[in-house]
C-alpha cells in the first residue's frame, strides 16, 4: 500500500480524474474531484501528484508531439460538388427539320440563316443563364453550317469550342465551353 494522507492530490491511473484525498479506510481511498464528486478507489488505482503544480512532460512525449507536427498535413482538395460535375450540357439541334415544320420552299440561304440565328440566340441564352457547356448538333453534310458556326463562335471572347464527344454525336456536333466571369 502506498502512503496516502488526507489532503494529498491524487490522479486515477485508468482515467483522467484528479482530486484530493478526503478519507482513507483500509485500502480504500475516497477522493473529491474538482467538480465536487466523492469517488472511492483502491489505493493501487491511484498515484500521488506532486503538489507544486508543475507540469512534468517526458522527453518521449515531447519527441512524439514533434514527430506529429513535422509530418506533412494532407492538403484539402477542393471538393467538386456533384451538382457541378454532373451538370447536363445544353443541347441545341440545328437540323432544319427540328426548327421548322416544313422546309418546303426555303432556299439554302434561308435555312442556313435560320440555323445560325437559332445558334446565336441559344448561345446568348446560355451565356445569360451561366450555362457552361452547350453542344450544337449541326450534322455532317458538306460542312457549311459547321464553318459558319465556327465563324460565329470566334466573335465571342469568353468561349472556346471543339468537336463534341465522338461516341455520342459522331462528327456532326460542336461543343462550346463558356468561361464564367
Amino acid at each position: 500500500m502506498k502512503n496516502f494522507s488526507i489532503g494529498d492530490k491524487v490522479e486515477v491511473l485508468d482515467d483522467t480524474l484528479l482530486g484530493v484525498v478526503t478519507a482513507i479506510v483500509g485500502d480504500t481511498i475516497t477522493m473529491e474531484t474538482d467538480m465536487g464528486f466523492s469517488i472511492s478507489y483502491a489505493s493501487k488505482e491511484l498515484i500521488k501528484v506532486p503538489s507544486n503544480d508543475t507540469i512534468r512532460v517526458s522527453n518521449y512525449e515531447v519527441a512524439k508531439i514533434k514527430e506529429e507536427k513535422e509530418q506533412p498535413k494532407r492538403k484539402n482538395r477542393p471538393v467538386v460538388k456533384v451538382k457541378e460535375r454532373n451538370l447536363p450540357k445544353m443541347e441545341v439541334d440545328l437540323h432544319i427539320n427540328q426548327l421548322v415544320k416544313s422546309s418546303r420552299g426555303m432556299e439554302n440561304f434561308d435555312m442556313l440563316s435560320l440555323q445560325l440565328e437559332t445558334a446565336k440566340r441559344q448561345l446568348n441564352f446560355a451565356i445569360q443563364k451561366r450555362i457552361q457547356k452547350v453542344v450544337f448538333i449541326h450534322g455532317v453534310g458538306e460542312g457549311v453550317l459547321k464553318e459558319e458556326l465556327q465563324y460565329l463562335f470566334n466573335k465571342y471572347d469568353n468561349l472556346k469550342f471543339y468537336d463534341a464527344d465522338y461516341q455520342k454525336y459522331g462528327l456532326g456536333a460542336t461543343e462550346v465551353y463558356i468561361y464564367q466571369s
